[in-house]
């Protein structure tokens, strides 16, 4: 395989990458040995699509895999494509991203600060989508990055998700002040409670790493620092659970529909 190219693995990752439409499929490999009630519907999708379905062994298909945990099929596939935070949030309000006016409705973009783990990511991006977070924002250097593992932890859910880079976290959390947002950031010493503030208009949450936090450079352009109410000596939560946690309540707070 090129660097062009990368192998999903997985029945979720290649379903919702086929649902998506945002990649190109090159081929989908089955496993001609396992039942293939469950892969019925990505090979009809397969059809649809014009995309060429080749039956293999499982030892084949083990080692197309790199033997990732692939549950009978695989893709080779391009890379999901990745725009560039700071040229998207110039075109915010615009029309340019093909969004509502930025005045007419209200946006929640996740700024996840320095996440190392891909699980950690995996996790955010499927409760990111499920909440109906417009934007995540990632670094482009230092940060675990969207892959095949990320898709197959999310259960194909980032290959729905609307995913940008940044070159630089605070420059980009500057763009989107100018943009309207107010920016949240997530922070065990945080002087605002979640549950007692005010989420409902258009709101940049940033989630630090999982081992130093906001970065103070990052933490200076926040407006505002929130905390989750913790009733036991354990000082902090897992970096995606508390990240799940803040989404639930800003879209509750603007009406969960």
């Amino acid at each position: 395989m090129t660097c062009e190219t990368e192998i999903l693995c997985g029945i979720h990752s290649v379903l919702e990458a086929l649902n998506a439409k945002r990649r190109t499929f090159f081929k989908i490999y089955i496993s001609k040995d396992r039942n293939l009630s469950r892969l019925n519907e990505i090979i009809e999708l397969a059809k649809i699509q014009l995309i060429q379905v080749e039956f293999i062994s499982i030892k084949e298909l083990d080692s197309i895999s790199n033997r990732v945990k692939h549950q009978g099929v695989a893709a080779s596939v391009s890379h999901l494509p990745i725009k560039k935070a700071e040229s998207e949030i110039n075109n915010l309000g615009s029309g340019k991203n093909n969004k509502e006016n930025i005045d007419n409705r209200k946006e929640i973009i996740v700024v996840l600060e320095s996440i190392e783990d891909t699980h950690n990511l995996g996790a955010i991006i499927r409760t990111a989508i499920c909440a109906g977070v417009d934007h995540l924002i990632i670094p482009k250097d230092r940060a675990v990055q969207p892959s095949p593992a990320v898709s197959r932890i999310s259960a194909g859910a980032m290959e729905h998700a609307d995913i940008w880079t940044a070159t630089n976290i605070a420059s980009c959390l500057k763009l989107l002040k100018k943009k309207g947002f107010w920016i949240a950031g997530l922070d065990a010493d945080g002087k605002t409670p979640l549950f007692s503030s005010d989420l409902t208009g258009n709101i940049a949450l940033v989630i630090g790493g999982e081992h130093q936090g906001i970065r103070p450079l990052v933490k200076k352009e926040c407006d505002f620092l929130l905390s989750l109410p913790l009733k036991s000596t354990i000082t902090s939560l897992n970096a995606s659970v508390a990240c799940g946690i803040a989404i639930y309540e800003v879209v509750r707070q603007r009406g969960f529909t």
